[in-house]
């Protein structure tokens, strides 16, 4: 079972994500900002995180950037949930070092599919 790290300070947009996932077979760990997203990813070492953008302290893109530059984090895939939508926020969040880049609200249907997609790859 694929464990994937959730990092958003809406808990209510994790929970979403959380009960989405789970239902479709997948482990969960949660972060709410971009400080503790790299505690968790180093600590739990999941094999994806979904990242907001726009959080408290350190954004989205700083932290993917960090996880990226990190040799114990560098492998683990990042793809970028966030209600940010220009094409120029999805140009930055790859150069970052982002797999992908979803637009909040995300269906069902496209996150899961973009979850499998990013594990397969």
């Amino acid at each position: 079972m694929s464990k994937i790290l959730i990092v958003d300070d809406s808990p209510s947009y994790q929970t979403t994500m959380k009960q989405i996932l789970e239902k479709n077979g997948f482990s969960t760990v949660l972060a709410t900002n971009g400080e503790e997203a790299l505690e968790t990813a180093k600590k739990d070492k999941p094999d994806l995180i979904l990242m907001d953008v726009v959080m408290p302290g350190m954004s989205g893109f700083q932290a993917t950037r960090k996880l990226n530059q990190d040799p114990d984090t560098a492998s683990i895939p990042v793809v970028i949930v966030s209600s940010k939508d220009q094409e120029t926020d999805k140009i930055w969040g790859q150069r970052q070092g982002a797999t992908a880049y979803l637009v909040k609200p995300v269906e069902e249907q496209e996150l899961i599919a973009t979850v499998k997609s990013v594990l397969t790859a």
